[in-house]
C-alpha cells in the first residue's frame, strides 16, 4: 500500500500514530454537541437556534461555524412549504374592528390572545385544529381538535384557554372573521369574561400573523413529516408536540431565544423581585 501511495513505511506509521491535534479535538467535540442539540430538537433546529442553545450552555461558537459543521455532516432542519388554511368569513354575524393593527407586542401574560384554525390530513379524513396563543410568550394556552370545523371546536379551545389562564382586565382576543369566531355563543363567552374582541381585516393574512406562524411551524416541523393513518394518531402526535416540545422546549427568536414557559417564568421572577 505504501508503494502505491508513494510513501515510506516509516512515514506512514508516523502519520498513523500521530496524536490528534487540539484543533481537531475541539472540532470533534463541537460536532458532537451540534449533533446532540439537533437530535434533541428532533431535527427541527437550524444553525441560528443551535448556536443560541450552545451559547446558553457556555459554548463560544459562531453561527457560521455551526452552519459549516452542519453542512459537512448533512444536518438539515426540517422545512416544508407553508400551506395556509382559511375559515369562512361569509356569514351574517357581526364583525369587530382590528384593535391590534399588526402590533404584536404584549408587555405581560394575559394581555392579548390570538386564535385561528388549521387542518391536517389523515387516512381517515381531515382533522381540524383550533388554537389560542398568549401573545406575550407565544405559549399555546388552549387548543381543540375535531373531524368537523364547527363553532364547538373553537369554543372548546377558548374554554381551555380560560381554564389555563384566567382572563385579566383589558384582555383582547384577536382572530380572523370566520363564522366560528363571530358566532353568538363564542362572543357571549368572551363577554362573560369581559374580554374585548378584535378581528383581522378581510383578506389580510398578516393581521393574524403570529398564530398563523405557529400553524406553519407545526406543519413544517411535525405534520408534513408524518403519514397519519387515523385521526386519533394525529391528535396524539399534535398534543405531544404542543405539550412536550413547543410550550416547554422550543426556543423563539421573538422572545430572546427562550421557550414560552421559560419566558413566562422569567417574567414572574422579575415582578416578584
Amino acid at each position: 500500500m505504501c508503494q502505491v501511495l508513494g510513501v515510506s513505511k516509516s512515514g506512514y506509521y508516523e502519520w498513523r500514530d500521530r496524536p490528534v491535534s487540539d484543533r481537531s479535538q475541539r472540532k470533534q467535540k463541537l460536532t458532537a454537541q451540534i449533533k446532540r442539540v439537533f437530535i434533541e430538537s428532533k431535527k427541527r433546529y437550524g444553525s441560528p437556534k443551535i448556536t443560541r442553545v450552545l451559547r446558553s450552555e457556555g459554548v463560544p461558537v459562531s453561527q457560521k461555524t455551526v452552519s459549516r459543521i452542519m453542512k459537512e455532516n448533512g444536518l438539515r432542519s426540517k422545512t416544508v412549504k407553508k400551506y395556509k388554511a382559511t375559515t369562512n368569513s361569509k356569514h351574517s354575524h357581526p364583525v369587530y374592528p382590528n384593535l391590534l393593527n399588526q402590533d404584536f407586542r404584549a408587555d405581560k401574560p394575559g394581555q392579548v390572545w390570538v386564535s385561528d384554525i388549521t387542518y391536517i390530513w389523515t387516512k381517515e379524513g381531515w382533522v381540524y385544529l383550533a388554537t389560542v396563543m398568549d401573545l406575550f410568550s407565544r405559549r399555546i394556552i388552549g387548543w381543540a381538535m375535531s373531524h368537523r370545523m364547527t363553532k364547538e371546536l373553537t369554543l372548546t379551545a377558548l374554554r381551555r384557554a380560560i381554564n389555563q389562564q384566567k382572563p385579566q382586565e383589558g384582555l383582547i382576543h384577536h382572530s380572523d372573521r370566520g363564522s366560528q369566531y363571530a358566532a353568538k355563543e363564542y362572543q357571549e363567552l368572551l363577554r362573560k369574561h369581559h374580554v374585548t374582541t378584535s378581528m383581522s381585516r378581510k383578506g389580510n393574512c398578516y393581521d393574524n400573523a403570529c398564530i398563523e406562524s405557529f400553524h406553519s411551524v407545526i406543519k413544517k416541523e411535525l405534520i408534513f413529516h408524518e403519514d397519519y393513518q387515523t385521526r386519533e394518531e394525529a391528535k396524539q402526535s399534535i398534543f405531544s408536540y404542543i405539550m412536550t416540545f413547543y410550550n416547554y422546549k422550543r426556543i423563539h427568536s421573538t422572545i430572546g431565544y427562550m421557550s414560552p414557559i421559560a419566558y413566562e417564568k422569567m417574567y414572574l421572577r422579575k415582578i416578584a423581585s
